[in-house]
């Protein structure tokens, strides 16, 4: 299997889902840091899609039934107000298609097991890829600003769970500036012929590791000035 093999399997999930009535809300980017793409072998960041039944209001309660394994990243959200296309799409390009930067928290879930119960073999990028990048929810919050009124690369978050920080990060870590994994995305969609469009949200990756989720748990994403976003897990 490749990882053209990969995303043709995604492909093919997204329209059945697009076939029974689901909508798209944006796109993802996953593997963004330099030590997850090392741990995957590869040497560039993934894609996935978002669904418009993967978004949860912020403050609410999420019912925990419906994921397997979920785990909790702190990433930032792009609101885009003009369609974006490769080729040669720029940070720059990203920074003026893109109304408002938002915080927000990436539920992600495996449904493929990490290792083979017949055969012994580990899970690979290609199993996550064609997890549609292991997406699973997107929560949102905290107080969008314009992207030129802060430098996104200093955008700092404390990661609580049950009122304990367990990660802090800042979205530097995202490619050394989150707009870059944006832009990215719109160079690698292009042969596709897929353009992000106007309206729809980007995750632009995680920089923080991922947090396991257990029933009963409240998490809480601090942004500082830009505020926070806070959920609980239900049973």
């Amino acid at each position: 299997m490749t990882i053209d093999d990969a995303y043709a399997v995604q492909r093919a999930w997204v329209d059945l889902k697009l076939a029974r009535g689901e909508a798209v809300y944006g796109h993802k980017i996953g593997l963004t840091s330099r030590a997850m793409q090392l741990s995957s072998n590869i040497s560039e960041p993934d894609y996935g899609v978002l669904l418009e039944s993967m978004v949860f209001a912020e403050g609410t309660e999420i019912p925990a039934s419906r994921f397997l394994t979920p785990k909790v990243e702190v990433e930032l959200a792009f609101l885009l107000e003009r369609d974006l296309s490769g080729p040669g799409c720029t940070v720059f390009d990203v920074l003026a298609a893109t109304a408002w930067v938002v915080p927000a928290i990436e539920i992600i879930d495996a449904r493929i097991e990490r290792l083979d119960r017949d055969t012994g073999a580990t899970r690979k990028v290609f199993d996550t890829i064609s997890d549609n990048a292991a997406n699973a929810g997107i929560v949102l919050g905290g107080r969008p600003v314009r992207p030129h009124d802060v430098d996104l690369r200093w955008v700092g978050a404390l990661l609580y769970r049950n009122g304990v920080i367990e990660e802090t990060g800042v979205a530097a870590g995202v490619l050394n500036h989150p707009a870059n994994g944006v832009a990215w995305l719109a160079n690698k969609l292009h042969p596709y012929g897929v353009t992000l469009r106007a309206g729809q949200v980007i995750l632009a990756g995680s920089f923080t590791r991922p947090v396991d989720a257990r029933p009963g748990d409240t998490f809480h994403a601090d942004y500082g000035p830009l505020g926070g976003v806070a959920f609980r897990f239900g049973a």
